[in-house]
């Protein structure tokens, strides 16, 4: 293959845009394709038929019938949907309704079993549908056996012989934990367990793990997060593992969808607005203070999160300062649901603080947009943050962050240094309540000069973290994958 002749992609992910969401996933996956098709090359996702995905809504067509996969001793059938996103890339969905027809995307005990049918499935249907692909690109746990199965029971076939692996680590706290029992449903029980070295590894199957022993090529969502796993404080465990691999590891920063993210054309807020019409944000600051049901006054600064309620987010740092925050005549919104704990916390803040804080328990692309747009500055306190999305929409909206200093946060934001009138945003290092506290009274004091917060706001919204950059490294990644794996290294 000619170093510039188009690629077949198959990309394979647990959760897509606009399809079903729990998490940013969902938004890489369903941007990075419509970025590789305007490169030119043929793209083609799958995904689970979740109850969640309406066949009518999306206008799925069942392509194929009575799928056998195997299922280690077993075969289930499936049938295979289609849809599409962007410029009509195919999206296959996996229907097996014992698998998939529930309430909850994850969280059951068979999510092992659930997703090894999902992925076994996704490859014979390429089979079937005589699409063999150059790449297949994997996405989280959910297809960490992906690149395990090229090495055994896809090795020799001639189907996928000149097929490479990538595999990208979206959260590596997340690995896909299981028993000995999911190797022989996977058909890899003869390889036994990974890692006799690793204590906590040696008697359990690590999905995620076995992703990363085997790829052609692994990616993160940072550079500085492609940096912080090979570390034991963010490698959660399998540190070792990656530094074994680590001319392997690529960071490739995601970028976010530019059409769905665009203040200037945005449907779902009061005033749209560019950077040269920053004015206009003040009717969307009165149009959240009013949603929100806090006294409409235009100088107040408002804060914002949107987030999952998650320890990893930084929550329990807001905790720790909420009263003195607050007493800084802010006022404070917060979107998302997660953890029972915070969602009492929060509607505990909002009970005794009725005119400064206010809080929405749910996922709300429509309330999101009126947040980053109405809000002046945005908070990502995260204990460890592999990219992070939620900075980069606020700064296309003209709300400056202010985030820890770690993994993607740190690739985007740069701290505003007053004496040299560099930067876009206020940066805090240590997972600590009082820096965190320190960096919004930084940015408070700032914000009272209107010409140098105008500055920081343009400066955000002039930042290029469209996904056109970010696709031309997977591209060249996709090729060292390919000449990785031709070399049969």
């Amino acid at each position: 293959m000619q170093n510039d002749s188009p690629l077949k992609v198959l990309i394979l992910a647990a959760e897509i845009v606009p399809f079903v969401k729990v998490g940013g996933l969902a938004d890489v996956v369903g941007a990075l394709p419509k970025a590789l098709q305007e490169l030119g090359h043929d793209v083609r996702l799958v995904m689970p038929r979740y109850r969640q995905v309406d066949p009518q809504r999306f206008h799925l067509e069942t392509i194929i019938t009575a799928l056998p996969v195997s299922m280690g001793p077993y075969q289930v059938e499936v049938n295979v949907l289609r849809g599409t996103i962007g410029q009509d890339i195919p999206v296959y969905m996996i229907d097996a309704p014992r698998y998939f027809e529930r309430d909850n995307l994850y969280g059951y005990t068979d999510d092992g079993e659930r997703f090894i049918l999902f992925c076994r499935a996704a490859l014979e249907a390429a089979r079937v549908l005589n699409w063999s692909p150059d790449i297949v690109h994997c996405n989280d746990w959910h297809t960490g056996i992906v690149p395990n199965w090229m090495h055994t029971v896809y090795y020799g076939d001639p189907f996928f012989a000149e097929t490479a692996t990538v595999y990208t680590i979206h959260n590596l706290a997340y690995q896909g934990i299981f028993g000995y029992r999911l190797l022989e449903v996977a058909g890899v029980a003869s390889k036994g367990f990974l890692y006799p070295q690793i204590t906590e590894l040696a008697n359990v199957v690590d999905i995620m793990g076995r992703g990363i022993l085997f790829a052609d090529a692994i990616t993160t969502v940072s550079e500085r997060y492609a940096q912080e796993i090979l570390t034991p404080t963010f490698g959660e465990r399998l540190d070792h593992l990656l530094r074994s691999r680590k001319e392997r590891v690529f960071g490739i920063l995601n970028g976010i969808d530019y059409q769905e993210n665009d203040p200037a054309h945005d449907e779902y807020i009061r005033a749209p607005f560019d950077a040269a019409e920053l004015d206009k944000r003040i009717e969307n600051k009165r149009a959240l203070q009013e949603q929100a049901h806090l006294p409409v006054d235009p100088d107040i600064p408002i804060l914002a999160m949107i987030s999952r309620l998650a320890d990893q987010k930084g929550l329990d740092l807001l905790e720790q300062i909420i009263q003195p925050l607050l007493v800084q005549g802010v006022q404070m919104v917060v979107m998302g649901i997660g953890d029972q704990s915070y969602h009492e916390l929060f509607q505990s803040f909002a009970a005794r603080y009725p005119e400064q804080f206010a809080v929405f328990f749910t996922f709300n692309t429509e309330l999101a947009q009126r947040i980053y747009a109405g809000s002046d500055i945005f908070l990502m306190p995260s204990r460890f943050e592999p990219c992070g999305l939620n900075q980069m929409v606020a700064m296309r909206y003209g709300c400056v962050p202010i985030v820890r200093n770690v993994g993607g946060l740190a690739d985007t934001v740069q701290n505003y240094d007053l004496s040299t009138n560099v930067g876009n945003g206020f940066l805090f290092n240590d997972y600590d309540p009082w820096q965190f506290f320190a960096a919004i009274v930084r940015a408070l004091t700032v914000y009272r000069f209107k010409d140098v917060w105008r500055t920081l706001q343009q400066r955000g919204m002039a930042a290029d973290h469209s996904w056109g950059a970010s696709a031309r490294r997977y591209v060249d990644i996709y090729r060292n994958a390919l000449a990785y794996h031709r070399n049969g290294e």
